[in-house]
């Protein structure tokens, strides 16, 4: 099994995380204080160099003022009809 950290559907992950920031109107920096958290931080994750867990996805989302339920429906919307 491949590393989900190298797959298609997580490159849609983090495509839909910067969407998610930049629809927010929030950058980088930003998101880095809402989440107690380095610039860099915010950085190697959306660059797919470092992986996230549920909690720090929740706890990302919150900060971009969504909830998770909602950003992982939008996720699986995306990678059905994707394909």
């Amino acid at each position: 099994m491949e590393k989900t950290i190298y797959t298609a559907e997580y490159a849609r992950l983090l495509e839909l995380l910067r969407e998610t920031r930049e629809q927010a109107n929030v950058t980088q920096t930003e998101l880095a204080e809402r989440i107690g958290r380095s610039q860099s931080f915010v950085t190697k994750f959306e660059r797919g160099d470092r992986r996230l867990d549920a909690i720090q996805l929740r706890t990302i989302c919150q900060a971009l003022g969504t909830d998770l339920v909602s950003f992982v429906a939008e996720l699986e919307r995306r990678l059905t009809k994707r394909g």
